[in-house]
Parts: structure tokens; sequence; C-alpha cells
């Protein structure tokens, strides 16, 4: 199939384009310049990432669209203004590709069929404790913070695609394990040097996927139209801050015990502190592993030993 994918250039895309070429498809990436086209790689089509017009025009004869753009959410202190750029990144991307599909079919055009929609774990709420949050699947209700409303924004600005008969499928994905970029960018470097710990009690949740099955995984839902609605894109073992470090550091062959204490997070990311490092989610990818989907890494330490 012909794949459009927006927001195919950054850590995720990269890969996924890469994976989507590996298994015989055609890929579009859209792009604010445009590249040459190398033999058997993607081709690359112009778009601001806010003109439906032109959407439409890269999305005509697609059967499916991923949409990932977003600003990254830990890319500094979320002031007034870095939140706002971090919804309205999002929503109008989804609000673009809405657009782009109705312009498509007022022209009667072909739509795709479907659109996967970037979504994150932090639709779930904040949870300060593995041990007693609750094992959330697909059907789990919105919780509460900042990062549960950029999400809820984030999947709304999308649905009207699903009043075209587009079937659209929901990816909350969970920190991804990588090499060159994810979570671990910023925490290699520390570990490495044996000043590596988790953040506060450690008991926090810490969902985690590698980067491998984030790729497989949205590939398996383009190829399998019997799945919609949110996916929880997440490995099935579940840890804790504490437990990821150690592995981490078991890895590594570093010591990895080193807690930042949360008031001096707080104190120095505020609010962003408070969601991205000292709570999280217990979720579980219930419809992939009902659907057939094999993780590549189920378990952290194969995980991280291919990443580091």
């Amino acid at each position: 199939m012909r794949v459009v994918i927006l927001g195919g250039t950054g850590f995720i895309g990269s890969a996924l384009v890469k994976a989507l070429l590996r298994a015989g498809h055609d890929v579009t990436v859209s792009s604010r310049r445009v590249r040459p086209q190398e033999d058997g790689g993607p081709a690359y089509a112009r778009w601001d990432g806010q003109s439906p017009q032109t959407l439409a025009e890269i999305c005509k004869g697609a059967a499916a669209v991923v949409n990932l753009l977003g600003e990254n959410i830990g890319a500094g202190r979320w002031t007034v203004a870095r939140r706002e750029a971090i919804i309205q990144s999002r929503v109008r991307a989804g609000e673009a590709v809405s657009a782009a599909f109705a312009l498509l079919d007022k022209a009667g055009d072909a739509l795709p069929k479907t659109l996967i929609q970037a979504s994150a774990s932090g639709w779930y709420g904040l949870w300060p404790d593995l041990a007693t949050a609750p094992d959330c699947t697909e059907d789990a209700p919105a919780g509460s913070g900042f990062l549960a409303e950029v999400v809820r924004r984030w999947e709304a600005s999308s649905a009207p695609v699903e009043a075209l008969g587009v079937r659209r499928a929901r990816i909350r994905t969970a920190p991804v394990l990588g090499k060159g970029g994810g979570v671990l960018a910023r925490m290699l470097p520390l570990y490495r040097w044996g000043l590596g710990g988790p953040a506060g009690t450690g008991r926090q949740p810490f969902p985690w996927i590698h980067l491998d099955d984030e790729a497989g995984a949205i590939v398996f839902l383009l190829e399998h139209p019997e799945i919609s609605g949110p996916c929880n894109l997440c490995a099935p073992e579940q840890t804790d801050a504490a437990g990821f470090a150690r592995a981490l550091g078991g890895v590594l062959h570093r010591p990895a015990f080193l807690r930042v204490p949360a008031v001096v997070l707080r104190l120095a990311l505020g609010q962003m502190a408070e969601e991205l490092l000292l709570n999280g989610q217990r979720y579980a990818p219930r419809k992939l592993l009902e659907a057939g989907y094999v993780f590549r890494y189920p378990n952290l330490d194969g995980a991280l030993a291919a990443c580091v």
C-alpha cells in the first residue's frame, strides 16, 4: 500500500519509514523541504504542516496516513507559552488532516482507508506507585493533568475523519527506547558515568516500548484493518522507575542508585517533573496481543541491551 507519514523524519518516523519499506510498502514523507528520493527510499512531499489543500494533494491515492506530528514534550520547562506550543502543534496537525480528508471527500476523490493517529500514555493520568496504579486497558477513561488534557485534545483533533468512513487507530505510545533518541538520549551519559538512578521514590510506573516494536506495531495496525480505536503501544512487561534504573545500570555494568529527590525536580522543572518523572501509567497492550502481535522486545533487559 502507499502510506503517507506526517512526521516521518523524526525518531519514531524514521524507524517507521524503514519498517514500511522492508515490508514492501510505498512511503511518502511530508517535509518542509523536499529531499531527493534515493533508490529504494521514500518519496518526499513539501508540506508546511498546516495547509489542508496541500495535504489533500499529498494524500490523494494513498491507502493510509500516519500522523506523528507534535512538539517534543520534554524539550523544555513547561512555561505558559511552551504548554500552548505542545498543544497547538498536535491539534493543528490533526485538524489539518481532518480538513484535508474532507476536501478529498467533497471533490469525490477516494479517501485513505486508514488513519493512524499518534497519542500517548498520558491519557491515563498520573499514578505515583506501580503497586497501587490500575492496570489500564484501552477502554479506561481519561485521567487528570496537563498531559491527559494534551492527549484528549490531540486525539479529538482528527476524530472527524471517522464520520467519512475512515478507520482511525489512536496509538497511545509509552516512552520509546532506541539508539540515537527517545528517553535514553539524556539518560545514557549519566548512567555511563555511574551517576544514574531513579527520580523521587522510584515507585512510579515506568511504561516503555522498544523502537523496533513501536514501528512494528504501527505496521501491524496498518495491515490489520479489523483494529480501530485506541491502541496501547507499550511492552507487556511492567516496571517502576527503580526497576528501570537497575536494569539500565545492569546492562551498562554501572551503579544506578543515585536518587534525585522529588523536591529538587519540582523546583527545577515544576509541573513537568510531576508529570514526566514523578508519576507514570501502568497499562497493557491488550489489543495488540489479542490480535496476535508478537513483541520483538517483550522484556526490559533485552530491550535495553539492544540500545546501548
